[in-house]
């Protein structure tokens, strides 16, 4: 069973009379689309750097406080994108469910403005997130649907990679407002605010109101023979494209390869230590001071930044199980630089970038994995079921990385934390194994000329 389907046949890239098909290598909505999570990723990131800080040092908060927090934060967005993704399948319009999501996430960000108290901070991160996960099953949908299959590891790279160009600038934002303002936790989520609106605005006006699925492409040199239609009633309304039903949604979990996504998935969520516990381990670790603590997702995005295009096309030509499970491994191997490494001088540069890998790896290979594993119709059902899965698992987490840290110390919870991830990875890579040798996957065998022929 493969994480997904390889490179396409090469008949599948010309047309019926034998020329090559070409079109532009990422469609105009993954473009529009990448352009406002670049701009939201901005505001959201210029929050998400100073937020561990400013619950763990401004409001005094321990570090299972914070990972109750944490959780809290994913764990919501993670309910909540299961009925954003049932939603834009049912209602067939997945850019309103994803504009209601942005636009909820932008109306919290001046609500930190008023909140200084860790109940009111909670609540307003809770809807933050409810918006997040809404958007986030809509908008893969949409670039799955209006990208080849063959392809769609480039684009949701493509896609990553303008999103990561937004989590750099961020942090970046963030450190030069605290350096030149006097208040400037309340300075950081005002402008945070303003940008989070400019999102919404570019999302109207640039994003496509929705993207067909497109057909599949034939296998055969011959144009396909459309179905006859039965004749109707004289009177009869106009037959109306299948209905969406919750039926159908639960009727996903029958097919094998996504139960074997979303429990893999999952799994591995599960010893996945969440960014902010990774910086504040970083900051323990080697004594970062909070003037710089800002700058540290600046390694991870930069990194993610280069390397998602072409990890995302790298798992288009080698398969999305063999990226996948190389991005958990990278992780792991950063996790063992801050157990056995503390004194190491370059230590935070190779844990950011170890870090940087794992994103490039994983998180646009994923949902390209489950759009080659679903029909077009539930497309954001299926995304939504496998990011639900993880996301509840990284919940977890957090709340039982948290609770081990304040228990045991820091060392003792990531040691857990790292023999987890290998003995989840080891699993993953039997559950996920290939079935049939290098190469089969989705190639059609090529007919045998007859001995003597040119």
């Amino acid at each position: 069973m493969y994480l997904a389907d390889r490179s396409a046949p090469e008949d599948a890239k010309a047309t019926a009379d034998g020329s090559p098909v070409r079109g532009p290598a990422v469609a105009s909505a993954v473009l529009a689309l990448g352009s406002v999570s670049l701009i939201t990723d901005v505001s959201s990131e210029m929050v998400t750097a100073v937020l561990p800080l400013y619950l763990v040092a401004g409001l005094g908060l321990s570090p299972l406080g914070f990972g109750a927090l944490d959780g809290l934060y994913n764990g919501v967005s993670a309910l909540v994108q299961l009925t954003g993704g049932h939603l834009a399948d049912r209602i067939r319009n997945h850019k309103l469910i994803a504009g209601i999501g942005y636009g909820l996430s932008a109306a919290c960000k001046p609500l930190l403005l008023l909140a200084h108290s860790l109940g009111p901070v909670a609540l307003i991160l809770a809807l933050e997130r409810t918006g997040k996960g809404l958007r986030t099953a809509p908008r893969d949908a949409l670039i799955s649907l209006s990208t080849p299959p063959e392809l769609q590891g480039r684009a949701f790279g493509v896609h990553r990679a303008m999103d990561t160009t937004g989590a750099l600038l961020g942090p970046l934002a963030a450190f030069f407002i605290l350096s030149v303002t006097v208040d400037g936790y309340d300075a950081v989520f005002g402008v945070s605010a303003c940008v989070a609106a400019l999102g919404v605005v570019v999302l109207m006006l640039f994003v496509p109101s929705g993207a067909q699925p497109r057909p599949e492409r034939p296998k055969a040199a011959a144009p396909p023979v459309p179905a006859p239609r039965k004749p109707s009633a004289p009177g009869a309304a106009s037959p109306k494209p299948d209905a969406v039903n919750l039926r159908d949604a639960l009727g996903l979990l029958r097919l094998p390869r996504l139960r074997a996504l979303a429990g893999c998935a999952a799994l591995l969520g599960f010893t996945t230590v969440s960014d902010a516990f990774l910086y504040l381990l970083l900051q323990d670790r080697t004594g970062i001071g909070e003037r710089w603590f800002p700058l540290l997702p600046l390694g991870t995005a930069a990194v993610f930044l280069l390397l998602a295009v072409p990890a995302g096309a790298l798992a288009d030509r080698i398969g999305r199980r063999t990226v996948f499970l190389i991005g958990h491994a990278l992780l792991l191997a950063g996790y063992g630089l801050l157990l056995w490494a503390p004194g190491l001088p370059a230590l935070p540069y190779l844990v950011l970038a170890l870090h940087g890998m794992f994103y490039a790896a994983t998180d646009g290979v994923l949902p390209a994995a489950v759009a080659a594993t679903v029909p077009a119709k539930l497309r954001a059902t299926g995304i939504a079921l496998v990011g639900t899965g993880q996301a509840l698992s990284r919940f977890g987490c957090s709340l039982a990385f948290g609770a081990a840290w304040t228990v045991l110390g820091s060392g003792p919870a990531l040691a857990a934390a790292a023999a987890g991830l290998c003995c989840c990875a080891a699993v993953a890579g039997f559950v996920l194994r290939p079935t049939a040798p290098d190469g089969a996957t989705a190639r059609a065998p090529h007919p045998r000329r007859p001995r003597g022929t040119r």
